[in-house]
């Protein structure tokens, strides 16, 4: 075989290997499926700032899943024992997340995900601290990092109707983007048109 012919068929195994790569990459997102994980540390820590903070009766909060095509945000209704401050509510909002869905849609945020620290600003900015495990339930790519951000900030604004925007921090830091995509360099403002059924 010549110089050249080893040369094209290298180059050929690289392209079909890259592809292959690609087209494994694109079915995750197109068929999102929920990363495999345990959601019982999520409920956990749920079930303990309920208790931490004096919560009173069950209230219907709606939160905002990603949908398996990784297109859009569907709303789910789900009973959450409201704490009477609104950190506290931001917090069991974020919490609930962790803990997923119960129908079969993607998760925004991982179930180890931490919840480190709520910040209310008086002009209605929340700075939300999570933890790294955030990005660990999230798929690659623009789309679906932007829909795990929307999940967070409209889900957030929709319950607490005080909060106008969310400015999310990882591990206390300001960061850039989520994981090279998603922009978090500004707090956020809610995006109804995302939610499957807007108009």
């Amino acid at each position: 075989m010549s110089r050249r012919a080893k040369i094209l068929w290298i180059a050929l195994l690289v392209v079909f290997a890259g592809g292959l790569f690609y087209l494994r990459s694109l079915a995750r997102r197109i068929f999102f499926e929920p990363p495999a994980h345990s959601d019982e540390s999520a409920k956990t820590r749920l079930n303990e700032a309920v208790l931490q903070s004096g919560a009173g009766p069950n209230e219907i909060a709606v939160l905002y899943f990603p949908s398996l095509s990784g297109r859009m945000l569907v709303a789910e209704s789900r009973p959450i024992k409201w704490a009477p401050a609104a950190a506290d509510r931001v917090r069991e909002v974020l919490l609930a997340l962790a803990e997923g869905p119960s129908q079969r849609l993607g998760h925004p945020l991982a179930a180890a995900t931490t919840v480190r620290a709520v910040f209310l600003t008086l002009d209605g900015t929340a700075y939300v601290d999570l933890s790294s495990d955030l990005v660990s339930g999230i798929y690659p790519g623009i789309e679906a990092e932007s829909l795990a951000v929307y999940s967070i900030v409209n889900s957030i604004t929709t319950n607490i109707p005080t909060v106008k925007r969310v400015k999310i921090l990882i591990q206390g830091q300001e960061v850039d983007t989520l994981e090279g995509h998603a922009d978090l360099t500004e707090a956020i403002v809610p995006d109804p048109t995302l939610v499957k059924g807007s108009p």
